[in-house]
């Protein structure tokens, strides 16, 4: 049988850490929790629960990931965020798994919850991550949206079951989220060379996220909180583009006073 590390980073995760914990202890042989100096009780619960807990400096999702991989005791490694937890069918497959022998990577299907209500449209599901694999073979990459580079070839399971995402808990929860990356988006794009846009073309940008994701990929039949994730991706995008814009104003403003 083989041992199974399941790694956790966390800053400031009260709400959420207890039953993340609580699903993991099923399945691993241990639990690291890789947390950036909280300020919270999330230390407190991490001790009362037994896991491994490590604090380091913030460095970037990819660069935290990777050193709480690098300092696991195991090579076969189950990386989950402190607002997800894994469901009893997902458990049962992981330790079937480690009972025959690992082998290659496995991927989940991540549920999100938002405000307490499943997701199942939207663009939102399934939301297919790969996130159980050796830590000899792969690492975290990207600077947002950070996924595992593993070698050409290697052979990547599905796993059944759900790792419940519980991404919101309100609203406004989602609006401040959506600002912050938002800003993280349009800095990316702009360090890539990414050009202004015409305000015409943000708002067809932004228009046609919404139409695909409340109609195309069926949003509606989520019901009201369908509509409210759909109008908020919308806006999302609305707000990268306009940051963007935003960006290349200031250079050119800077260039141009720096010319005097």
């Amino acid at each position: 049988m083989d041992k199974l590390s399941v790694v956790i980073i966390t800053y400031n995760e009260e709400r959420n850490i207890r039953p993340c914990l609580e699903a993991a202890l099923k399945v691993a042989d241990e639990v690291l929790v890789v947390d950036s100096f909280s300020t919270d009780c999330t230390l407190n619960i991490c001790e009362e629960m037994g896991v491994r807990f490590i604090q380091h400096e913030w460095k970037g999702y990819s660069e935290q990931k990777n050193f709480a991989n690098a300092a696991a005791s195991y090579d076969w490694i189950l990386s989950v965020d402190a607002d997800e937890v894994l469901d009893s069918t997902l458990q049962q497959v992981i330790l079937e798994a480690k009972t025959k022998g690992f082998a290659g990577a496995y991927q989940v299907n991540r549920l999100t919850f938002y405000c307490g209500h499943p997701i199942r449209h939207c663009g939102w599901y399934p939301d297919i991550k790969l996130r159980l694999w050796n830590r000899t073979q792969g690492e975290w990459d990207g600077y947002i949206h950070e996924e595992v580079k593993l070698p050409s070839g290697t052979r990547i399971t599905r796993l059944s079951g759900h790792l419940n995402h519980h991404s919101y808990h309100s609203i406004s929860e989602h609006i401040r989220q959506a600002d912050k990356f938002t800003d993280m988006t349009a800095r990316a794009a702009f360090e890539r060379g990414e050009g202004r846009k015409l305000r015409f073309t943000i708002l067809c940008k932004a228009g046609w996220k919404f139409l695909r994701a409340y109609f195309f990929q069926l949003g509606f039949l989520d019901g009201y909180y369908g509509m409210v994730v759909c109008r908020i991706s919308a806006f999302a995008t609305f707000l990268k583009y306009t940051k963007l814009n935003e960006l290349h104003q200031h250079a050119k403003h800077h260039s141009e006073t720096s010319d005097y």
